[in-house]
């Protein structure tokens, strides 16, 4: 039997190159950094709030995403029809540093009721147990080459998806041996840093609205009402920084907490004052650019293949980016075994 693919991130990229590869019957290890999968279509549980909110999911990473390719959009199909995706709006208000200046019409933005990680959480869950193996909490350092075959964590691998932030696989890439992969990353683009500032009211105090895109501001770029998003009408809002904010605040995310409420309150103006507040750190939050190509793929020791997709491939940054590229490099990695 050949030896397994290994994939390193359990985003959804990991996971649509893990959906990709497995259709073809061939077997694979996913490695992720976290305790669960998703990456940055992240949630956290709200504790000790001190509001009848506790115990809720919010969405503290992506805001929501878009659909427009046809195979991505079957998926997203499926998922709303079995409840795990829903249409959020197709109208996101404009604001500045003043206040909420108006709507704007665009696409359809797609959220999830338990927040958007369930979305990832489902795919994974879709994958055979007889064909996937899952390693959570660990940290990939290292890839090396030996017997012919890819080494990763003591495990031999027969080809590799890389399926992570470009800043984040150059550090497991220092073996002379895999300078053809790093070769892929060389036009990295620059990744920008984000902080989501949670807050939970006691009751909606604010202008209806499901989210705003905050222009020329120097703290704030964009505010999402999570009870609109989520569907329930709760009183929590995620608000995300500017790069600027995030890379001041990057070692201590809660101070950037006080400038963040100011200006928060500066464009939503709510009659009452937030019960409890959180900051989330994204080091790499987003790249600034998205390569035209859906992935990038080499050969090392002249016979294995390493793979990379995720949101800076296939035009991105967007969720939907991420789930093409790592399409894309499942098929091409079954091609080539």
């Amino acid at each position: 039997m050949s030896l397994p693919v290994a994939i390193v991130g359990g985003g959804i990229s990991g996971i649509a190159c893990a959906a990709a590869l497995i259709s073809r019957d061939v077997p694979v290890t996913i490695f992720d950094r976290g305790y669960r999968v998703g990456g940055r279509l992240a949630t956290q549980t709200l504790r000790d709030t001190g509001t009848s909110w506790d115990g809720r999911v919010v969405d503290v990473g992506a805001s929501y995403f878009t659909a427009h390719n046809d195979q991505f959009r079957a998926v997203v199909d499926l998922l709303e029809e079995q409840g795990v995706l829903r249409q959020w709006t197709d109208t996101i208000h404009v604001g500045d540093a003043t206040g909420i200046i108006g709507p704007k019409l665009g696409p359809m933005r797609f959220a999830a009721p338990a927040g958007l990680q369930s979305m990832v959480q489902a795919l994974a869950d879709q994958l055979p147990d007889e064909l996937v193996t899952f390693q959570h909490q660990v940290d990939v350092s290292d890839i090396d080459v030996s017997a012919g075959a890819l080494v990763i964590r003591g495990e031999q691998f027969g080809a590799a998806a890389l399926c992570a932030p470009d800043p984040q696989l150059l550090t497991m890439l220092d073996r002379p041996v895999m300078q053809p992969v790093r070769e892929l990353l060389a036009d990295s683009s620059m990744w920008e840093p984000v902080l989501a500032l949670i807050t939970v009211y006691n009751e909606v105090c604010w202008p209806e609205f499901d989210g705003i895109f905050v222009n020329d501001d120097a703290v704030i770029t964009f505010i999402a009402n999570d009870g609109s998003r989520r569907g329930d009408a709760s009183p929590v809002l995620v608000t995300h920084s500017t790069a600027p904010v995030a890379a001041a605040h990057l070692t201590a995310p809660l101070t950037a907490a006080p400038v963040m409420m100011a200006a928060l309150a500066e464009v939503v103006k709510p009659a009452c004052m937030p019960q409890w507040f959180n900051v989330k750190r994204w080091t790499y939050a987003r790249p600034l650019t998205g390569r035209s190509e859906p992935f990038g793929i080499a050969m090392v020791a002249n016979a294995l293949s390493v793979g990379v997709a995720g949101d800076s491939w296939a035009g991105g940054p967007r969720t939907e980016a991420a789930w093409v590229s790592g399409s894309e490099l499942g098929r091409a990695l079954a091609l080539l075994r």
